[in-house]
């Protein structure tokens, strides 16, 4: 059974769904239902109810209370080739108050350059977030790029963590 929760942000709403304490889903919607679609079919024919996800909420908690590296230590799992493992590992390892672009993201996860299409397509199919931080990545042309949640929270998110672009 995957366990939902919703979060209050200054971002709106953060569903938050976990298995066996881990987090499978998440993301800026007051609907958990929105993010129970998005998982795999195996993860989907375990039904969801409402609840508590303790140590994602309080990690979220501390989050916008400043401590923010407390999303980080919160255990997470999502589908993906072994290339798109390595850019969610390299996600999680952009520190809070930095930002990269997705070339750079590529090369972090021991990926070429030329691997940037495929660290953009893993932010966007990015299930957990913010707390595997596709926030983080900007484009090579200059602004924010795209966000899956919409322009405004990446916005918010990159002010929270006293970035500016």
């Amino acid at each position: 059974m995957i366990i939902a929760q919703t979060v209050p942000t200054p971002a709106g709403p953060l569903a938050l769904l976990a298995r066996d304490g881990v987090l499978v889903a998440a993301g800026f919607t007051a609907d958990p239902q929105v993010m129970f679609d998005r998982l795999a079919p195996g993860l989907r024919a375990l039904g969801w109810r409402a609840g508590e996800v303790p140590q994602a909420a309080l990690a979220v908690e501390d989050y916008l209370n400043g401590k923010l590296d407390a999303l980080d230590a919160v255990p997470v799992e999502q589908p993906g080739s072994p290339t798109r493992q390595r850019l969610y590992v390299a996600l999680r390892e952009v520190p809070a108050g930095t930002t990269v672009r997705y070339a750079q993201l590529a090369e972090r996860a021991g990926l070429p350059r030329t691997a940037a299409r495929a660290a953009g397509s893993a932010c966007a199919q990015n299930l957990i977030a913010p707390f595997v931080p596709c926030h983080r990545v900007l484009p090579s042309t200059g602004g924010y790029g795209g966000y899956y949640y919409g322009t405004p929270v990446k916005e918010w998110l990159l002010r929270h963590e006293s970035l500016t672009v």
